[in-house]
């Protein structure tokens, strides 16, 4: 057993007794952990009631590769994100992020997608309220590319055609991308704007405006996230998300 200090995220917390907390970290240099912080319930627990969802810190934990839940020691504040909560499509936006990051990875360290994922969330807790959606929009559809989950876009499914910029589209979520509307003859269709904002927001491009279709763009980030990352189990952020969205 040896003592470590980390840069994490808090994911995900929840009571164990009437003192203490189970927590869900992410780690840059220890990916996904679990801790329990002892006597964080109290009400003068050496804690400070700073470890909640999205608060980032430095935290020192025993870490011992045989058990599953170490013994948090310490947590040194960075940064809370308390903005996240002035608005429910930030919050739940963040959240969609964060249950992402929870389910999708395991104690192999990513910095790559730690440090996407704190940029993702403080873009959204600076974001004005009437841009947290597009905003959150982005930052979930980054994490979902780093999980090795990217869309295509650029090229038909179906047939491997390059798409003309301004021709119309079907969303293939199964297979993974769009196609031609010869290849897919139903299903949802995309107007090229849509499709253009959409690739806008893979590459981080179109998160500072409002959306020219909301519905459309909430539709296919929820489709795409069931079909490929709900791993049997509906995200509960994802719906929230959802309706505060629009």
């Amino acid at each position: 057993m040896s003592r470590v200090t980390a840069r994490s995220i808090v994911l995900q917390t929840f009571p164990y007794s009437d003192t203490s907390k189970i927590l869900r970290l992410y780690c840059r240099e220890y990916g996904l952990q679990s801790v329990i912080a002892k006597g964080a319930l109290r009400p003068r627990s050496r804690f400070g009631g700073i470890l909640e969802p999205f608060t980032e810190g430095d935290a020192s934990f025993f870490l011992k590769e045989s058990r599953d839940l170490h013994t948090l020691s310490g947590f040194d504040l960075v940064r809370s994100r308390q903005s996240l909560g002035r608005s429910l499509a930030a919050f739940s936006g963040a959240s969609v992020m964060a249950e992402l990051v929870l389910r999708c990875t395991t104690p192999e360290p990513q910095p790559a997608l730690f440090d996407s994922f704190r940029d993702s969330l403080d873009t959204v807790a600076a974001a004005p309220p009437e841009l947290a959606a597009p905003t959150a929009l982005g930052g979930i559809w980054l994490i979902v590319l780093l999980l090795g989950f990217r869309p295509q876009l650029e090229e038909c499914v179906g047939c491997g055609r390059a798409l003309r910029a301004e021709e119309p589209v079907r969303f293939d979520v199964e297979a993974g991308g769009v196609a031609c509307t010869g290849c897919r003859p139903v299903g949802r269709l995309i107007d090229p704007a849509s499709r253009a904002e959409l690739m806008d927001l893979l590459r981080k491009e179109n998160q500072a405006v409002a959306l020219t279709d909301p519905s459309l763009q909430l539709a296919l980030l929820s489709a795409y996230i069931e079909a490929h990352l709900s791993l049997d189990r509906p995200l509960r952020s994802l719906e929230l998300f959802v309706t505060e969205s629009r």
